[in-house]
């Protein structure tokens, strides 16, 4: 289809106008530390929709609204595994622990119980929610995780990053049905798309200047009206693959936000909130860390708190996403008042439950009143049977690819770290992928982005401790990038290290996995590109030469330039391999066995000082 998207008419059936009669209790910690109804609401006036109606039954001055949120699924319907399927909670007397946490059979149970006697309730999401997905959605072009969003019953969502993995055609087909264009239809039944909007008010079609999709949504239930505006990170095109992007333009997230505030204010909508694919990073990993302490924002910093700072003060919140943090802070706006910021961490572990109280006089929400915190997606309650169906209805459709083991590991091989012990197993997978295809291959680089989950011992199914399954490798590297060889100088390679810490990737270091033989230190005592020392740069033990010729593999992203590395987009001698998991599957094929696995890797590539 077009990159432009026709206008999206909802089919979904109204949850809003469901009565549930349960009581729900919301926890509000980390929430504005005074947070009071206007003076001049009564507790009479306000209408929770729970119960607390006025014996006229006329709605009162003060409507509470509840906003559910998460952000960055990433089509992880079954629980993640390892430490992607785990979160950090903060304990009274100081310590943290984690806690198993994700799952959509649990998410569904969860948003379902907070909802209950909330007739004003609202779901919303980050962006993010396909792409990079494991084989159950990813396998299948995420139909199953659209399918699972709209038993979620979410109402609206932004566009993320990864939304544009394969492209604004596919996109389109995503919202608006229809079936995969080589895939085909993988039922008996067509592809519906999703029954809720994708918002992508940032993003242009380069011929029309118009947003690909629609750029804002209003909720409306008995007189209360709530505006969504989505946006997505401007840096889209340098983390998303050309082919994805091409023919569109993104522009900068706080002025398209403050743009369609003024468009809902003139259409009467003052509630508004915004939904952004970009975000901040906490001080603290645990979840329900106070990140306004000691004072509003002084917690968080990044991207967001910046775009916070710009976006107009008719916006009410900010559901955030991107960096797979977890936080609910108040960040001033620019007229220095508090205004609450979320994110739900990621894979679906957590949900956000903000409280919004809407003055139906003005029409617009009392922000002194917001209340916001993150929950944990436990899983120690029951399971949705629905969604338990549909994950078995499309597993068994995935499980004679999924199920097929492809190597063996002797213990956990994980992805965290600046340099991870699964970034050092997959670069060695494509140096031995490169020289397969030319012998004098001489490295490999993978980007830290692309490597999505660890690879666990234990057996997530029935496949047994230690065995490897195709399905587990799928999760690991789901892009289907090539593994791609280009010519680079030595002062070429040398430039490419130094992009890690330097130009766009200044702030905030991706610190490229490497193969063996290659080590160097990484000083962060330093500054920018100082940071890589030029002298400690070795292969095999020798200095890497300046005007050398050296044969690198990586992948086809990597190799475009994308990441911030666009000297790796200037190589010569492009020979373009298989794809990345096949490399890693070949790999682990050939070096591994039920007697004799793969030990993890010693991550000892990079010195780092700190």
């Amino acid at each position: 289809m077009p990159a432009t998207a026709p206008s999206h008419q909802p089919r979904r059936r109204r949850r809003t106008t469901r009565l549930l009669a349960a009581a729900a209790t919301v926890v509000t910690a980390g929430a504005l530390a005074a947070a009071t109804l206007p003076a001049s609401a009564s507790a009479g006036e306000r209408d929770r929709g729970h119960g607390g109606h006025r014996s006229d039954h006329r709605p009162g001055r003060y409507q509470d609204v509840q906003l559910l949120s998460f952000n960055d699924l990433h089509g992880n319907l079954e629980p993640p595994a390892g430490s992607s399927g785990r979160v950090t909670e903060l304990q009274p007397d100081g310590t943290t622990k984690t806690v198993d946490a994700g799952g959509v059979e649990y998410l569904a149970t969860h948003l379902r119980e907070a909802r209950k006697g909330n007739r004003y309730s609202i779901t919303a999401a980050g962006g993010d929610m396909v792409g990079a997905s494991p084989l159950l959605s990813g396998l299948f072009h995420d139909e199953p995780t659209i399918e699972a969003l709209n038993a979620l019953d979410l109402d609206v969502t932004s566009v993320g990053n990864h939304e544009f993995d394969e492209g604004a055609a596919e996109l389109g087909r995503l919202q608006n049905g229809g079936c995969h264009p080589t895939g085909g239809c993988y039922t008996d039944k067509e592809f519906k798309g999703a029954d809720f909007p994708y918002l992508a008010a940032n993003v242009l079609d380069e011929k029309t200047g118009k947003p690909i999709l629609k750029p804002y949504w209003v909720w409306k239930q008995k007189g209360v009206k709530v505006g969504f505006i989505g946006v997505t990170l401007e840096g889209t095109p340098d983390i998303v693959s050309a082919e994805g992007v091409k023919g569109l333009s993104f522009k900068d997230e706080a002025e398209t936000i403050n743009k369609y505030a003024e468009v809902l204010q003139r259409q009467g909508v003052k509630s508004i909130v915004a939904l952004v694919h970009e975000g901040g990073f906490p001080a603290s990993s645990s979840y329900n860390y106070d990140c306004d302490s000691p004072g509003a924002g002084d917690g968080i910093s990044g991207p967001i708190a910046d775009i916070a700072k710009n976006v107009t003060p008719r916006v009410d919140a900010l559901v955030t996403g991107h960096t797979h943090a977890a936080y609910a802070c108040t960040i001033p706006d620019p007229a220095g008042k508090p205004r609450t910021v979320t994110s739900a961490a990621s894979f679906g572990r957590l949900y956000t439950d903000t409280t919004l109280t809407y003055d139906r006089a003005t029409g617009d929400i009392a922000r002194t009143a917001v209340k916001s915190a993150n929950h944990v997606v436990t899983r120690d309650v029951p399971k949705a049977p629905d969604m338990t169906r549909l994950i078995d209805r499309w597993g068994t459709l995935a499980a004679p690819i999924g199920n097929r083991p492809v190597g063996y590991i002797s213990g956990d091989i994980n992805r965290d770290g600046t340099e991870s012990p699964l970034g050092d197993l997959i670069a060695d997978a494509q140096l031995a992928h490169g020289r397969s295809l030319d012998p004098e291959t001489d490295l490999a680089l993978m980007n830290p982005g692309g490597i999505r989950a660890p690879l666990t011992h234990a057996a997530t199914g029935g496949e047994g401790d230690g065995v490897v399954t195709y399905a587990e490798g799928f999760t690991v590297q789901p892009f289907a990038n090539t593994v791609n060889l280009k010519d680079y100088t030595g002062a070429q390679l040398i430039q490419v290290l130094k992009e890690q810490v330097s130009g766009p990737n200044e702030a905030a270091p991706k610190i490229l996995q490497v193969s063996s033989g290659l080590t160097y230190t990484l000083d962060l005592t330093k500054t920018g590109a100082d940071r890589v020392v030029t002298d400690s740069i070795r292969l095999n033990g020798a200095p890497i030469d300046p005007t050398a010729s050296y044969r690198v593999a990586s992948n086809s992203f990597l190799a475009g330039g994308g990441d911030g590395f666009p000297t790796l987009g200037e190589g010569a001698n492009e020979l373009v391999g298989a794809d990345d998991l096949t490399a890693l599957e070949q790999y682990l094929t050939a070096n591994s066995s039920a007697t004799a696995p793969i030990a993890p890797p010693a991550a000892d590539r990079i010195t780092v000082v700190r």
